[in-house]
């Protein structure tokens, strides 16, 4: 049973009418009024009708278009746009809007799987990556109107973002089998796997590029795909669903019988009431809104100095920032009067965005004054001002005691490489010749962390040789997330990390990998040199530029720790949970099995959701493993930040055991997702792609890789002398301590010799 860690003084009382009352909302930008909104009205009412949408259509008629008022929207979504882009974006969002009461009539309500893919199969057609190619003959109104708007709205923008909207487009309509597949099944899904999903069928990273229509600014293709622009999306995407779920949990939930709701999801999760999980849910949007603003406000300004983008770029960057911030007190104020939600009462009241000609405002000005209808002053205060807080003021090195590790229960049997003793030494004398057993560690700490362990329960079928290299790649892996922070993160010295950051990606050449040594000076540098050369040199070119990203995007994943611990900001659970993946080095380790079994699978399985479903829900159960596991050596010992347990108690002001019993319901939460999608999704999978039996046995033969991989993580973290109260005593657990006589200056005398080193 989940552990609920609300208290009685945080329920609030039920409205009668109402599943729950609605939650002060932290709305921080002001929303604004478009002027062109009654010319968009008239213009989508006849649109609507031109393409079949209305009156004998079974889904709306003339009056359903009205109360919806998706005109009111996209004029507060897009308060600067012209009349023409208004009218056109708001086209769009009464397509989409369409689409999903569509799809919910035919398909959703009658549980009909097949016949939805079949539906949804055919939409890609009407998409033509040039505007010129010729679209089939529509059959519905969905099919007419996405032929009508993309005929429109692709003639303006760059191919770079038809590719992206393209895709977001596709995802919005494709994950609605996902949807289907859980209302069919009855299934409630985990919180991780609810965040993920509900971005690609809830709409908004398509939105976000609507946004960049409607400002008039591309966001530059060369940095379209960075860590802050993309946690600027997901962020934006995050709030609104979340907004969204709050809004329509009566009329999804009660009324549609619909599972994919954030409300519902939380209240499952952690076996609360119905208004304990709506509070939960306005947290955790207030906490991604405030993830958002310290992206743009820190992040992304480096970003544009770090690529040195032209002023242009980073001006389109500034405005597209802007859409998205009107977007989210737009949507938020429509929310508050569309027919299709729960809002009674909210029209200003305390908390709710107030529109024009209606009383309220900032204290002082007239209600309706521009720039001031959503900016509630008491947003800044309160609640949202207490979560931010709590995020900024944790107190390092507090005494915990020996972390508390609930029982793992992989189903998975564990297998151990024959090879492993001889890998053992083998890695001991290889970290001697790269001399990565000078500074931080010595040869009997390394003994005890036992890096072969891992690599032989891992891969329990390698050869001598990869079992060698694979537990080499642990050993420097490990002995690299130790050195930033003790060189970079004591020091707040984020420039040096960085210069670190970009001689190391110069140590992995795709062209020649074993001209990567030349660029090598420090036992850092060495060593992933020899590694990449070792590894890559084999490989094809398309193999080492996917090898080399991942490894970059684990290296890149450091820097956002040392940047959190230059604020002492702990992170956002979301945020934390996804950053997670590449700090512990789970895909980089994944996709070297991955590439071994690549061959007879085809591409599209390989990246579609079905696999990369598997692969996440597997890193976050050994993620969390080490959370739980190393909380005393980080926490206590080390003054660390980025663990999942102290972010469960940060986020909901829960103590220790408290929030250790919530991680571990995520563990098993993912575990169990893992076990569905390859029970339940697996077939639908090889139906939908016709793999024949070859192909199949080669996604078996990787999803087992997968549990090997699980197995041999968690083993090794029950069994290694790295984490135990035991070893932390006597400086196994914390390079730092064995190095030095105190935390104080010995500390930093440390680091300085490594980074002149």
């Amino acid at each position: 049973m989940a552990i609920n860690p609300f208290s009685p003084a945080r329920k609030a009382p039920y409205a009668m009418s109402q599943p729950f009352t609605l939650p002060d909302f932290y709305v921080p930008y002001p929303a604004r009024l478009n002027p062109h909104v009654e010319t968009a009205r008239a213009h989508t009412r006849e649109w609507a009708r031109g393409m079949g949408m209305l009156e004998g259509s079974g889904i709306w008629d003339e009056r359903d278009l009205d109360a919806h008022d998706y005109a009111l929207l996209c004029g507060y979504t897009h308060p600067d746009c012209d009349a023409d882009a208004l009218n056109l974006v708001t086209d769009w969002y009464t397509w989409v809007f369409f689409f999903d009461d569509h799809f919910l009539e035919l398909f959703k309500r009658t549980q009909d799987r097949v016949g939805g893919k079949t539906y949804l199969d055919r939409l890609p057609a009407f998409m033509p990556a040039d505007p010129a190619t010729p679209v089939p003959e529509p059959q519905n109104p969905v099919e007419a109107g996405l032929a009508d708007l993309w005929a429109r709205t692709v003639p303006a923008m760059s191919p770079q973002w038809r590719v992206r909207f393209t895709e977001a487009t596709l995802n919005l309509l494709n994950e609605s089998l996902w949807e289907l597949a859980n209302i069919n099944e009855g299934r409630i899904a985990n919180p991780v796997e609810y965040i993920e999903m509900r971005r690609k069928v809830g709409g908004a990273p398509w939105s976000a590029h609507l946004v960049e229509y409607a400002v008039g600014a591309e966001v530059p293709d060369p940095v379209a795909g960075a860590r802050p622009l993309r946690v600027l999306r997901d962020t934006f995407a995050d709030a609104i669903h979340l907004r969204n779920d709050l809004f329509s949990y009566q009329r999804e939930v009660e009324d549609e019988g619909e599972l994919s709701n954030g409300v519902l999801v939380l209240e499952t999760f952690l076996g609360c009431s119905t208004q304990e999980a709506a509070d939960a849910v306005n947290d955790l949007l207030t906490s991604r809104l405030q993830q958002f603003e310290n992206t743009a406000l820190t992040e992304v300004p480096a970003l544009c100095l770090e690529r040195g983008l032209p002023p242009a770029d980073t001006a389109a960057i500034g405005l597209y920032v802007k859409g998205l911030q009107d977007w989210q007190s737009g949507g938020h104020e429509w929310h508050l009067r569309s027919s299709r939600y729960m809002n009674e009462g909210l029209v200003g009241a305390p908390g709710a965005a107030r529109g024009p000609g209606l009383p309220g405002g900032v204290a002082g000005l007239p209600g309706g004054v521009l720039g001031t209808s959503a900016m509630d002053i008491h947003t800044f205060f309160g609640r949202p001002a207490a979560q931010r807080l709590r995020t900024l003021t944790h107190v390092p090195h507090r005494r915990v005691g020996p972390s508390q590790v609930p029982g793992i229960d992989l189903p998975f049997p564990l297998e151990m490489s024959p090879h492993y003793e001889d890998a053992a030494e083998k890695v001991v004398d290889w970290m001697h010749r790269m001399g990565l057993l000078a500074d931080l560690w010595d040869e009997p700490l390394l003994r005890r962390f036992d890096f072969a362990l891992a690599a032989a329960g891992v891969d329990p079928d390698a050869t001598p040789e990869e079992l060698e290299l694979s537990a080499e790649w642990f050993s420097w892996g490990t002995y690299a997330d130790d050195y930033y922070p003790v060189v970079f993160g004591r020091r707040r010295d984020l420039a040096g990390a960085r210069h670190c950051h970009e001689r190391l990606l110069a140590c992995m050449p795709v062209a020649e990998p074993a001209l990567g040594a030349a660029a090598a000076a420090s036992p850092l540098e060495r060593g992933l040199a020899d590694l990449w050369a070792r590894t890559a040199g084999p490989m094809g070119m398309d193999a080492r530029r996917r090898l080399a990203t991942t490894v970059a995007a684990m290296l890149e994943s450091w820097l956002w720790e040392l940047g959190n611990q230059a604020q002492h900001r702990i992170p956002d659970p979301v945020d934390y949970l996804e950053m997670r993946r590449d700090t512990f080095g789970g895909d980089f380790t994944m996709l070297l099995s991955r590439l071994r079994h690549e061959a007879g699978i085809p591409q599209e399985v390989l990246t579609g959701g079905t696999i990369r479903s598997l692969e996440l829900a597997a890193q976050d159960y050994c993620c969390l493993t080490n959370d739980l596991v190393s909380y005393q050596k980080e926490i206590e010992v080390e003054g660390e930040i980025h663990n999942a347990v102290l972010v469960v108690e940060t986020f909901f002001g829960c103590d220790y055991p408290a929030a250790v019993g919530i991680v571990h319901d995520l563990m098993r939460g993912r575990l169990r997702q893992f076990l569905h999608v390859k029970e339940h999704e697996l077939p639908l999978l090889y139906e939908d792609f016709a793999l024949t039996q070859e192909q199949r046995a080669a996604v078996e033969r990787y999803v087992r890789e997968m549990e090997d991989w699980q197995t041999g993580v968690v083993n090794w973290h029950l069994n290694t002398r790295r984490y135990g109260e035991g070893d932390l005593a006597h400086g196994a657990g914390s390079p730092l301590l064995t190095r030095a006589t105190g935390l104080g200056m010995s500390a930093v005398r440390l680091a300085g010799t490594l980074a002149r080193r």
